[in-house]
């Protein structure tokens, strides 16, 4: 391997994806090693997926990491679930086609490249059997550009930009920023394609006001307004084109997007700019998503909430069935539902708020039934479901105690989070929070509880929309993480293995421990 310095390695132009061949036309799925690739394309700044993964294959921190350094955007999080999914041998389906199920059978479909359902069903499930389901979320708080972007200041070329979620925004100035996102590309035979982008080097920034200007920062806060001062630099305007437009008597803020922007996006998508037809973009870090502290005991990153939760729930999934004869003892079906639009209410085609879900299991339950197996087929399976809504938890922060209740301070590496809230903010009751529970007591795994303080507002997650949905069961839980929202969040890396091995026993387990109880 040729040497190479070290600003060549931080601006190598790596594929964004392997692209795996197509295997849509064929019964025997593709299959690859999904541990092929190291965690190395930042030596200098982040620790190896070998060092974090010890020993042992048991851990997945070097693997998360790996998926996190892909997963820009929520496109990217899903595209890269659908190549691992059908490297392990997930059989892609259409939502516009008629589906073929068979038990033992592995399957997955996307909607909006930014939501995606995959299923595995159990060898011996007969029609009403349940579903056991881990929901989570693709989508983190981000700046999104404008329909409009192409501003102009000072003689600097700045992008407008949209607020998306409740970030906090304060923490997006005077980092490395870029843009990642989706493309629809005119192709030579008229037809439009969608493409993933990605700039991987710093493109843009949104500076501070210095501390002379501000001479109060410190004491009355940062308080920026989000229409004004969280505009991202792009570039300075040329002398030659400014004189330019003042001779045509033009401006280049009429055009949507900035001309250097559009070169840019062509380059990285190897088309003519006359080519990109849209775009849809969001403003990333730059920064690598990596192991810290004096053990190497956290994960700094961004988007932990809620790609964390996705990765732990995907390799469960895909984990907990990838031998022969996972799936001959199991009666249910397996399932994972990755949404988009949860930081923003769920209420989209893509989100949790829509029907995705139920539809995909309203079809799977006619797909197996072969012959008529009644009306209440879907209905009897809903009541033998059950859901675990998977998003980061807040742990205890050791300078802010006091904005947690006395007895329920999560605190990192000591297992899921089970969050409770007697308003329906979370959708755990106590025969699901012990359910789960059970799960965690069978394999040795521990657990946490989290009660928001009476005199503080409570977030929510998609557990009570995916929960009233349909009537299903479902517990809400998750990571314990400090910084959530902020452009770089931090959780503990034995939380993720522990999450792993939870959810993975979930789906092991969960029939046999859900026969033992009986509730009317």
């Amino acid at each position: 391997m040729a040497t190479i310095s070290r600003a060549q390695l931080l601006h190598h132009p790596l594929a964004i994806f392997s692209k795996p061949p197509h295997s849509h036309s064929s019964s025997v799925p593709f299959s690859i090693n999904l541990r092929r690739r190291k965690f190395s394309f930042f030596p200098f700044l982040c620790s190896s997926a070998s060092s974090s993964s010890g020993s042992t294959n048991s851990s997945i921190v070097g693997d998360l990491l790996n998926y996190l350094n892909e997963s820009w955007t929520q496109f990217h999080a899903t595209a890269e679930v659908k190549r691992q999914l059908i490297a392990a041998g997930f059989y892609l389906l259409n939502e516009n086609d008629e589906w073929d199920l068979k038990p033992g059978g592995r399957y997955f479909f996307t909607r909006n490249m930014s939501c995606l359902v995959a299923f595995a069903v159990g060898e011996k499930y007969i029609v009403g059997n349940g579903f056991h389901v881990i929901a989570a979320h693709t989508d983190s708080p981000c700046l999104k550009l404008k329909p409009k972007s192409a501003s102009s200041k000072s003689n600097y070329l700045m992008l407008n930009v949209q607020t998306y979620g409740g970030g906090l925004w304060h923490t997006w100035f005077d980092r490395d920023l870029s843009v990642a996102g989706r493309v629809i590309v005119r192709a030579s035979d008229g037809s439009f394609l969608h493409k993933l982008v990605k700039v991987k080097r710093p493109l843009l920034r949104v500076p501070s006001l210095a501390i002379h200007l501000n001479r109060t920062v410190n004491t009355d806060g940062f308080k920026p307004n989000l229409e004004t001062h969280l505009v991202p630099l792009l570039a300075t305007k040329p002398e030659e084109a400014t004189a330019e437009s003042k001779e045509k008597g033009t401006s280049s803020s009429k055009a949507a997007h900035h001309p250097q922007l559009m070169q840019i996006l062509s380059d990285e998508l190897g088309c003519d700019v006359d080519d990109i037809a849209n775009i849809e973009l969001n403003i990333c870090d730059t920064q690598p998503s990596c192991l810290g502290g004096a053990n190497k005991e956290f994960i700094f990153s961004g988007r932990l909430d809620n790609l964390a939760s996705s990765y732990c729930a995907l390799r469960a999934l895909v984990d907990s069935c990838g031998s022969p004869g996972d799936l001959s003892s199991e009666h249910a079906i397996r399932m994972v539902a990755l949404f988009d639009n949860e930081e923003v209410g769920s209420d989209s085609y893509q989100g949790a708020g829509a029907p995705t879900m139920f539809q995909a299991m309203r079809r799977i339950v006619g797909s197996l039934a072969n012959s008529y197996a009644g009306e209440s087929a879907f209905d009897r399976a809903i009541r033998q479901s059950f859901l675990v809504s998977a998003d980061m938890a807040h742990g205890v922060h050791p300078n802010f105690m006091d904005k947690h209740e006395e007895h329920h301070r999560p605190e990192m590496h000591k297992g899921l989070v089970i969050k409770h809230n007697a308003n329906q903010r979370y959708a755990t009751s106590g025969v699901t929070s012990f359910l789960f529970k059970e799960v965690a007591k069978l394999h040795n795994l521990p657990t946490q509880e989290f009660v928001v303080r009476n005199d503080m507002g409570c977030g929510s997650t998609i557990g009570p929309i995916l929960a009233s949905g349909v009537g299903i069961r479902t517990v809400d839980c998750g990571i314990a993480q400090l910084s959530m929202h902020s452009v770089r969040e931090v959780c503990g890396k034995e939380d993720i293995d522990i999450a792993y091995k939870h959810f993975k026993a979930f789906y092991q387990s969960f029939s046999s421990i859900d026969r033992k109880l009986i509730v009317d």
